[in-house]
């Protein structure tokens, strides 16, 4: 009998184990793949994942691995170009956009560490249940029998196709259509930094990572999926030339190094987050479109909240649920305003953007904390500062 069984071992899920364990329970963490495995991703964690990942005693490890720091951004759109960076969090400022094959192993390392017992290549069939209660996951070992265990508490960090919310009956609460599609690959040979372009209808983003290689990814409107997923190269190196032309110069100076990833399947919503003797992480609870690169570090942050909240309240039925009322009260507050964020950015509209943004050229302070709405080192209630609207009603 497990205190906590974690299903899912890459961003939400390796953290929610290792944070229990570190306050004393008895924790096994099951993931489908076995590591070092990639997948579909953004890369990019935020000031305040960074943070996190320092106060977990995690962030050497990542810089080891040899994933290249960030210390500078810019936003170029039709009449503007911003450049700056977010302010720190607990004093750091630099960023990362790891690999996934290098990132997962990490957390999931830290994870066992700490006591957690980590099982790979098991497959997760079914919740066990006691009336409406869930008290334990069946599921496919490696060698291909089939294995019951049971916990007080069964966490889903199983990513947006959830065996745990489909089981448990885990709603949407909030739903959208789906926004962009996005295709990406790696390139040698191409400078950057944390780059950011938008036209109407696309937007690029371009992020160095691991072995010094350069992530380069395009959004188109969900509405083109249909017709560039047939042609996927030519639209992608189209939307380069025309969107970014300086960056398609480094490009042709380059040289893709992997195949062309991608997926039309962005989902926008958040889950009823808890029910009796389950809870849902990560993109399990809450995904949307992937353009402002944010589910990385709001996987850390709902380990970290989780975990929190439920501290030694565990084996106590009352205090257990309103500790996961209050996690699920905490996804409505900065997480909501990320996800709406996302959501206006995802319209691939500049027009707006672009009008506020170009009465903070010259204004370095503004433009900073502008960036730092996106890492959350400044809420969007603080950014609208007296200072600011003042400049704004003037320019």
């Amino acid at each position: 009998m497990y205190d906590v069984i974690v299903i899912g071992a890459r961003c939400a899920g390796s953290p929610t184990a290792m944070l229990f364990a570190r306050q004393g329970y008895r924790v096994l963490l099951l993931e489908k793949a076995r590591f070092p495995q990639d997948t579909l991703s953004s890369h990019y964690i935020h000031q305040q994942g960074v943070a996190l990942l320092h106060r977990w005693g995690l962030l050497d490890r990542l810089r080891e691995a040899g994933c290249r720091p960030i210390t500078r951004q810019s936003y170029e759109a039709p009449g503007v170009r911003i450049e700056g960076f977010s302010l720190p969090i607990d004093g750091l400022r630099t960023t990362y956009a790891p690999r996934r094959y290098v990132l997962d192993p990490i957390l999931a390392d830290g994870a066992v560490a700490a006591g957690v017992e980590f099982r790979e290549s098991c497959a997760v069939n079914d919740l066990v249940f006691e009336g409406d209660r869930v008290v334990g996951v069946r599921y496919t070992t490696p060698g291909g029998t089939e294995a019951t265990d049971r916990a007080r508490l069964v966490v889903g960090a199983d990513g947006m196709r959830s065996l745990v919310a489909r089981k448990a009956g885990a709603r949407n609460v909030i739903e959208h259509p789906r926004m962009t599609c996005t295709y990406y690959s790696y390139w040698s040979g191409v400078p950057a930094h944390f780059e950011l372009y938008e036209r109407p209808g696309r937007w690029i983003g371009v992020l160095p990572t691991n072995d010094d290689l350069t992530l380069l990814m395009t959004y188109f409107p969900q509405a083109d999926f249909g017709e560039i997923r047939t042609a996927v190269e030519p639209a992608y190196l189209e939307a380069f030339r025309t969107t970014a032309p300086e960056l398609w110069e480094r490009m042709r100076a380059g040289r893709r190094e992997e195949q062309l990833y991608g997926t039309g399947h962005q989902e926008n919503y958040f889950r009823k987050a808890y029910g009796p003797g389950w809870v849902l992480v990560g993109d399990a609870v809450n995904h949307k479109d992937s353009i402002t690169a944010r589910g990385i570090t709001e996987a850390f942050v709902q380990a970290q909240s989780l975990t929190d909240r439920i501290g030694e309240r565990l084996h106590d039925d009352d205090a257990l649920r309103a500790a996961l009322r209050r996690y699920e009260n905490d996804l409505g507050g900065e997480a909501l305003n990320h996800y709406q964020g996302a959501l206006n950015v995802a319209e691939l509209k500049p027009e707006g953007r672009t009008d506020m943004l170009r009465k903070l050229v010259g204004h370095q302070e503004h433009i900073d904390r502008y960036f730092s709405t996106l890492s959350g080192a400044c809420s969007i209630d603080d950014f609208y500062n007296d200072e600011l609207l003042t400049l704004l009603d003037q320019s």
